[in-house]
């Protein structure tokens, strides 16, 4: 569409036809009007073309100039995207509240990079290959790659010093190699292969990494009910992982949530900098106002900046938030451009999207040989907790963990809500060799022997609800007891405790050894003729509140604890 003849011929709502006579592809980039709003081409019909606008549509009339970039929707790939907040094409939003005008463009940013070459000009590179590296605030090292698809002789580098996003920094194989890159977002950045072994993503939430824990590159979907919790489980783990960066993606949530979020993090110390934890990550920022076009664009952006990371060989998570929102959108455009719809009116279309969004996730090694991954971590917001629905049905396929949200545990103040009814993990079998390694050889039967006490205590819920808990066998009335300890002193955490808010590895294992053991020594007791009634009468609260009363990762206090209360313990009668 660069010829005078390419004209808006139709305008219906965020909808508008275009008549030209030029070549035009769907999903191509289009811009219109005097402010050149922004839009994809969603269908094409001969000489004319139909575009789903991603700005406000207001003003914009028939015979309206029409232009085609000749590229789908792509993201610029380079330093400064750390610590900033961003929409769903990826235009930087002001933190002071101003609004994007229509017709605004992804600027480039105009700060200075210092970058130092990797290489010289006459040696020969392959694709992904490091050329050099900036530094950006922190001292991260943003690592500048050889673009895929290139490769060859290093004709020219720049000797170092400043330059702007913009600028030339290599000329590999004859052809120019910028400082940021452009990329389709909806276009899966290539890689040389899967990594097999399996590392844990920390996330310092104990159910999760007790019970149902997430490798490096793997996929978890969070499910659950209006306020269940998942905005406020979501954020604490994009504040408390361990990985290198995090793609935070606001999909079609509120825009005060989005506001917490980011006011959470600038307040926060990363433990391994000490500098803001902003710093480590990427915002986008897609709220419900924002328009649908963009918000499904938005979940392709997160995934290709994190994929960009993934490449320099970093650990990225993304956190989408949620893809309800996204699969809303998709349904919407799949009407618009009258896809035929199925289930509840999502497309067809709707299971092989979701699939193909998680099996961009993986640890990977990368065409230039490092080791990168991107594990991904999605809520989903099923209406009226309906866990039957498409989306959550699907998204249970083709995940990894599912981390299931309880109201009733929500309700009853029981933080992070996840249940151990519905929920799973199929990374836990890959991950016993992780932990082993890792000096850590219990983890497996430590987990189960948790997971087998909570669902001992379930199958006895009913009974108690008819006869009460004095009514049953002593064995069972301690089954109970244990079950209560592990729920209250190990799994429940609470998020504006400074000690408890994040939980080592170490401290992790101690709190649930120390249930277990107590568990175990109410048991010798009832071997011993002690009666249920009386283990039941003895003060366990210092079990309980051993989680918060030391720091987060004093694994040895939490066994001074622990070694008190069996003390006490064997001395009852």
């Amino acid at each position: 569409m660069t010829d005078d003849a390419a004209r808006v011929v139709r305008v219906n709502g965020s909808l508008v036809e275009i008549e030209t006579s030029d070549r035009v592809a769907r999903l191509d980039l289009v811009e219109v009007g005097d402010l050149r709003l922004a839009g994809e081409v969603i269908a094409v019909h001969g000489i004319r073309a139909t575009a789903e606008m991603h700005e406000y549509t207001g003003g914009l009339a028939s015979g309206a100039r029409a232009y085609n970039s000749r590229r789908p929707l792509s993201a610029a790939l380079g330093p400064g995207l750390l610590g900033r907040v961003f929409d769903g094409l990826l235009r930087p939003l002001s933190l002071a509240g101003d609004v994007l005008r229509p017709g605004t463009v992804a600027d480039r940013d105009t700060r200075q990079w210092m970058f130092r070459p990797a290489v010289r000009a006459g040696e020969m590179v392959v694709p992904g290959a490091l050329l050099g590296v900036v530094e950006e605030v922190g001292g991260f090292e943003h690592r500048v790659l050889v673009p895929p698809g290139r490769g060859g002789e290093v004709d020219w580098i720049s000797d170092g010093g400043r330059h702007g996003s913009a600028d030339r920094i290599a000329v590999v194989a004859g052809a120019d190699v910028p400082l940021t890159q452009l990329w389709p977002v909806r276009e899966r950045r290539p890689f040389r292969e899967r990594v097999s072994d399996a590392i844990p993503l920390v996330t310092g939430q104990r159910v999760l990494d007790l019970l149902y824990p997430v490798a490096l590159g793997s996929t978890a979907g969070v499910p659950g009910g209006f306020g269940t919790g998942k905005t406020m489980l979501l954020q604490q783990i994009a504040k408390w992982c361990d990985a290198d960066v995090i793609v935070y993606v606001g999909c079609g949530e509120r825009g005060n949530e989005m506001a917490d979020v980011l006011d959470d993090l600038s307040h926060l110390r990363d433990p391994r900098t000490g500098r803001s934890l902003t710093e480590r990550t990427v915002l986008i920022a897609n709220t419900s106002n924002m328009p649908m076009m963009a918000r499904e664009a938005s979940v392709y952006t997160g995934m290709t900046v994190a994929e960009y990371f993934r490449d320099m060989g970093y650990d990225a998570v993304v956190i989408a938030d949620s893809t309800s929102r996204w699969a809303e959108a998709m349904r919407e455009f799949a009407s618009r451009s009258g896809e035929l719809p199925a289930e509840e009116g999502y497309p067809a279309s709707l299971a092989s999207s979701l699939a193909a969004f998680y099996e961009r996730a993986g640890r990977v090694t990368t065409l230039g040989g490092r080791t990168g991954s991107v594990t991904v971590i999605a809520s989903v917001s099923p209406p009226g907790g309906d866990f039957t629905e498409p989306v959550t049905a699907h998204t249970q396929r083709f995940v990894r963990c599912f981390w299931t949200l309880d109201r009733d545990l929500a309700y009853a103040r029981h933080y992070p809500a996840i249940s151990w009814h519905g929920s799973f993990s199929r990374d836990a079998d890959l991950l016993t060799v992780g932990h082993a390694e890792h000096g850590d050889e219990g983890w497996p039967e430590r987990r189960a022997r948790a997971l087998s006490l909570l669902a001992g205590a379930d199958r006895l819920a009913s009974l108690v609800e008819l006869v009460g808990a004095s009514a049953l066998p002593d064995r069972e009335r301690v089954v109970l007891l244990g079950a209560q300890l592990v729920r209250e002193a190990v799994l429940q955490q609470s998020a504006l405790s400074e000690h408890d808010a994040f939980c080592a590895p170490e401290k992790q294992a101690a709190l649930l050894d120390m249930a277990l053991d107590v568990y175990d020594g109410c048991l010798a007791l009832l071997d011993r003729g002690v009666s249920a009634a009386a283990i039941e009468e003895y003060d366990l609260s210092s079990v309980v509140r051993a989680r918060d009363a030391v720091t987060n990762d004093d694994a040895e206090g939490v066994r001074v604890i622990a070694a008190a209360a069996q003390s006490g313990l064997k001395e009852l009668r």
